[in-house]
């Protein structure tokens, strides 16, 4: 990492929308700390591609839904060097009717896009506020906002991190860090692709799904934007589909 440049933590970037938010943030002048689960080729290619814009980037493999692996893999270096930017966008979907949903699809979820957050902020929070600087991004959903039948599990995570960045931004606001919600809709990544599109389509209204550069350069903006008075807000990223 390079001592003059400031540090974006991006949970979940070694693909799609993380992938985005990553190559975003480094080529306005971030150097990347990237975590990731378990696809080391994902996440090396990024890595390639984050450095060819110039920024140095930190790999981290670790289970987010494991508090003690997040702990030993970010404790020691977010206490010493805390990032300047956080982006939560880690996040898995188990599909299912709730009259059909299993536990371990309900807990999977659960553990993965809400607890998630939990481990990594109870990690890093304190050595944040100790530097009373920084902007927290938590990408939540459409489906967070609106509920999705079949995503009663996704629906309920992603609703419990807006609820959990509004009252993280009461918390810490005056410590002059901001904290806003990004919500997706129908963004065209490998987690979509099952979709039923052509059902989709016709109910937005700019006639196109998203890519995942349209979430990042919404991220990008509330993470370099020096005139920043938006805080505890949730911005929807969904070509009005949820209007």
């Amino acid at each position: 990492m390079s001592k003059d440049k400031k540090i974006a933590l991006v949970v979940g970037g070694s693909r799609g929308i993380g992938r985005a938010i990553a190559l975003s943030l480094a080529r306005s002048g971030f150097d990347i700390w990237l975590t990731y689960q378990s696809n080391h080729q994902a996440a090396e290619n990024t890595k390639k591609e984050i450095e060819k814009n110039g920024a140095a980037c930190r790999l981290f493999a670790f289970d987010i839904s494991d508090c003690k692996a997040t702990e030993e893999a970010l404790g020691k270096i977010s206490d010493a060097t805390p990032p300047h930017v956080v982006v939560y966008n880690a996040g898995i979907a188990r599909d299912n009717l709730m009259v059909w949903m299993t536990k371990d699809e309900w807990d999977k979820v659960i553990d993965t896009n809400l607890n998630g957050f939990y481990n990594i902020m109870h990690v890093l929070l304190f050595a944040i506020l100790r530097e009373k600087r920084g902007r927290i991004v938590i990408i939540s959903s459409t489906s967070g906002e609106t509920g999705q039948a079949g995503q009663v599990n996704y629906s309920a995570s992603k609703a419990g991190l807006i609820g959990a960045a509004k009252a993280l931004a009461r918390e810490v606001g005056k410590k002059n860090i901001l904290v806003n919600v990004v919500a997706p809709g129908v963004i065209d990544t490998e987690m979509t692709a099952e979709l039923p599109k052509e059902k989709i389509l016709p109910l937005i209204p700019l006639n196109r799904f998203g890519q995942p550069e349209d979430v990042a350069s919404v991220v990008n903006f509330l993470c370099t934007q020096e005139n920043m008075y938006i805080h505890g807000q949730v911005i929807g990223v969904n070509g009005g589909l949820n209007i």
